[in-house]
């Protein structure tokens, strides 16, 4: 084997469909920093594979012979951590399962097209390519699940006026939302969130959220009240910005060009707080790759506002953060699960201040 071959991201091929193993074989295949090792039907030859070619990623589907995805998936995490990236149907129950799989500590996922899988896997090649890049760089330990456990909120003692929060996140950006929405209270400021998510995902995501937090989390519709203890989640495909509507801040959703390649962009919302809300905004900017976000984030500083970013240790993936705090844009760099309790105390020092 070459010196070139070695070098290159080893990646293991699990699905039950003969066509979509190829299929994938032939996109990762032609792309020189890719190669795939071997193919598995289900995962219990993929643990042999595993265990023979030492693969730096695996694609994994869900429903499969012998053993689903989500259970091999689980064992996999207990017993040898490695990057996953799951293959999921572009569906609202397709979305459920992998939201699941990220719990479990999948990094990313692919969204198979509902028909004419040939050409849309097709048309998804680079960033199928892309994506494996991700996850053979990132943070696996940081991805691996924590022991189930209600978490109780942090209680605060006062009322929220017009302060509101903006979040933005993109790879590994389900779980860190998570762990930054299940500690805050029900008197928090009304937050809106930006994560890079395809169509019928983002509704479930928000469903989820919802069920876990004390918050109450819903997909963002046209034209809403920003309301204190609700949290709105950019729809997949639109773009998310904040309005002023009199005394009142409104959401407001549009189908514009993508930004840094995405719709909903994080530059888009954070740039939208810039303009609108000024000082009166927090932004907070969680695990992803790119740059989406840094330059909205330093456009939010630069109006009075308060930002801050996850740290490397606890990012699946540091690009967005690292890119913010590159440009200057960044108060304060903590780990994920200190985030909350700091929002928190900013926004009491905020509101004590007017």
């Amino acid at each position: 084997m070459s010196l070139i071959q070695k070098e290159k991201i080893k990646v293991l091929v699990i699905d039950d469909s003969a066509l979509i193993r190829q299929l994938l074989t032939e996109i990762i295949n032609g792309h020189a920093d890719l190669v795939v090792v071997a193919c598995a039907p289900d995962p219990i030859v993929a643990r042999e594979l595993i265990k023979l070619h030492n693969p730096d990623v695996l694609t994994l589907d869900v429903e499969m012979p012998r053993m689903d995805g989500l259970e091999f998936l689980e064992r996999l995490m207990r017993l040898r951590p490695m990057p996953v990236l799951m293959v999921s149907s572009l569906t609202e129950t397709g979305s459920d399962v992998t939201l699941r799989a990220l719990e479990l500590g999948a990094i990313d996922y692919i969204a198979k097209p509902k028909v004419d899988i040939a050409s849309g896997l097709q048309r998804y090649a680079e960033l199928i390519a892309e994506k494996l890049r991700i996850c053979a760089s990132a943070n696996v330990k940081s991805a691996l699940p924590v022991k189930p456990g209600r978490v109780t909120p942090i209680r605060r003692g006062y009322s929220s006026t017009e302060k509101v929060i903006f979040v933005g996140a993109s790879t590994g950006g389900t779980e860190a939302i998570r762990q930054f929405l299940e500690p805050l209270p029900a008197d928090m400021p009304a937050i809106m969130i930006t994560q890079h998510m395809p169509e019928h995902f983002t509704k479930t995501f928000a469903e989820r959220l919802d069920k876990l937090c004390t918050l109450h989390v819903q997909e963002a519709a046209h034209n809403q009240r920003l309301l204190p203890g609700h949290v709105y989640i950019a729809p997949g495909n639109a773009h998310l910005e904040i309005l002023r509507s009199g005394a009142n801040y409104m959401t407001s959703l549009s189908d514009a060009a993508p930004v840094n390649r995405h719709r909903p962009s994080v530059d888009v919302l954070f740039l939208s707080a810039a303009r609108v809300a000024g000082a009166n905004a927090i932004g907070v900017i969680l695990t992803g790759m790119g740059k989406d976000g840094a330059i909205g984030l330093r456009a939010m500083k630069e109006a009075g506002a308060a930002t801050l970013a996850q740290d490397e240790q606890s990012c699946i993936v540091f690009g967005m953060p690292k890119e913010a705090i590159a440009l200057g844009g960044v108060d304060e760099i903590l780990p994920v699960t200190a985030l909350p309790g700091r929002v928190i105390e900013v926004v009491g020092q905020r509101i004590n201040r007017v």
